[in-house]
């Protein structure tokens, strides 16, 4: 077995999950880095409508990534069923289907991106003060499309096979590359959105380059020759099957903070830049329980894909209780020294600092109640049946959280306050939703293999 593919349905299973999860972990905070380095040297060196324009932009190419990360993440489910189940052909097709999808999809995005970009900075109510730092930082990262893409796809391949270790590594190297780049264009040379930008995608096709060099070298099983980037139409209607739930329930949550921008915007410059302060702050905290459901669903996609339903079970429960418990610390430190962390971003903005507080102090909830959400999703997605985690995340985001928003913010005057209440009143329903479905044993029903070997009976 090559090093970067490894058996994760045998040998014991807490042992087995943390060592796979703790490089997947450190790699999704790592790469969460860029953006909160991004937010931090910008805010510094820029000022507030800097800081406001890279959250916007950010935001909308968020939101187009999040697509792609749906994608990867029915990939990986696929690839770890193969995985387990020892299916190599399969294997193989579901790779090169994914890839090329995905280079596709990165074309045909960058071109909407870079001509719709001031129709979408516009939608969400971007300050003009800030309208044009967002659109020298949209403008940019749409062009990057590519390299974003590639690094997902390729790190959703390796970890699927059993490898969250050399993700790591590219990932670290990347983000060395981002802060000097950050401190070059943005401080030195006062490049601001547009200098924090460059430094994202530069850092983000070295982590591709670093992917696809080491995996050539250690004769993976897609070679990367373009004959070899096609479209399989067994392995497209399965990989659409599972990601596609996936990559609408992203996009659906994102268009949901979207929202929440939108609105915050037209309560003033100082709000925004709040906002941009806890959302770069939240994209670190939130990424432990993030990396934990990916890892369950991983892990047990593989051991599902084996036969083994209890050791899957037991991955999410172990997978979990190690969600919270990190998740509960961030919470601890969010609520305790709240002005503290939005120094980091601007500590010379009183007025953004007090808007700051009053939304973590509700929006912080939301760690506790979304890492328990997150690891039942983890098996589910792992058993393929992402449509269930779509109609959750759809129904919670767009009845909930939205509503919520509007209702605490404006509608009863709590200003910040309200709006980050809206965030743990929709992943108290996404979890109510999530024990449930786990009770049905639904989920139980195998999706992926079950319609291959319907369609081999065919």
């Amino acid at each position: 077995m090559r090093t970067f593919e490894k058996d994760l349905s045998k040998g014991n299973v807490g042992k087995q999950l943390w060592l796979f999860a703790l490089p997947f972990i450190v790699s999704n905070l790592i790469q969460s880095l860029y953006g909160v380095v991004d937010m931090i040297v910008v805010g510094r060196y820029c000022g507030a409508e800097s800081m406001v324009g890279v959250n916007v932009g950010g935001q909308i190419t968020l939101l187009v990534t999040n697509l792609v990360i749906g994608l990867c993440a029915g990939g990986t489910t696929l690839i770890a069923q193969y995985m387990g189940s020892g299916a190599r052909k399969e294997l193989r097709e579901t790779i090169g289907t994914l890839l090329t999808t995905l280079v596709v999809l990165g074309v045909f995005l960058t071109v909407v991106m870079v001509f719709l970009r001031t129709p979408m900075l516009k939608l969400v109510q971007t300050p003009a003060e800030a309208f044009s730092e967002g659109n020298d930082y949209l403008f940019i990262t749409a062009l990057g499309t590519i390299f974003i893409f590639g690094y997902n796809a390729l790190s959703a391949i390796m970890r699927g096979m059993g490898d969250s270790r050399n993700p790591l590594i590219f990932v670290t190297i990347a983000c060395v590359v981002n802060i000097i780049l950050d401190v070059i264009l943005v401080k030195e040379f006062q490049m601001a959105a547009k200098g924090a930008a460059i430094a994202t995608v530069v850092s983000q096709a070295v982590s591709m380059i670093l992917c696809i060099i080491y995996l050539k070298r250690n004769k993976f099983i897609f070679d990367f020759s373009l004959k070899s980037f096609r479209f399989h139409k067994e392995r497209l209607k399965m990989l659409m099957k599972v990601g596609i739930p996936t990559s609408v329930q992203n996009v659906v949550v994102g268009m949901s903070f979207l929202f929440l921008t939108a609105l915050v915007n037209t309560m003033g410059v100082n709000e925004s830049a709040a906002l941009a302060a806890v959302a770069k702050f939240n994209s670190f905290a939130i990424l432990p329980a993030i990396a934990m459901s990916a890892s369950i669903a991983a892990m047990s996609g593989q051991n599902l894909g084996a036969g083994e339903e209890g050791r899957a079970v037991k991955t999410m429960q172990i997978g979990t209780v190690i969600g919270f418990a990190m998740s509960a610390a961030i919470f601890v430190v969010a609520q305790l020294i709240p002005a503290q962390i939005l120094r980091i971003f601007d500590n010379t903005n009183p007025d953004m600092i007090a808007a700051g507080i009053k939304y973590m102090r509700s929006f912080t909830f939301d760690y506790l109640l979304a890492s328990l959400m997150f690891g039942l999703n983890g098996l589910f997605i792992g058993s393929g049946h992402t449509t269930f985690t779509l109609f959750n995340s759809v129904l919670s985001s767009v009845l909930i959280r939205v509503p919520m928003a509007y209702l605490g913010g404006v509608v009863l005057n709590l200003g910040m306050f309200g709006v980050g209440l809206a965030a743990p009143c929709s992943s108290l329903v996404s979890l109510v939703l999530c024990i449930i479905f786990f009770k049905t044993g639904k989920w139980k029903k195998m999706v992926i293999l079950k319609g291959e070997k319907q369609g081999a009976e065919a």
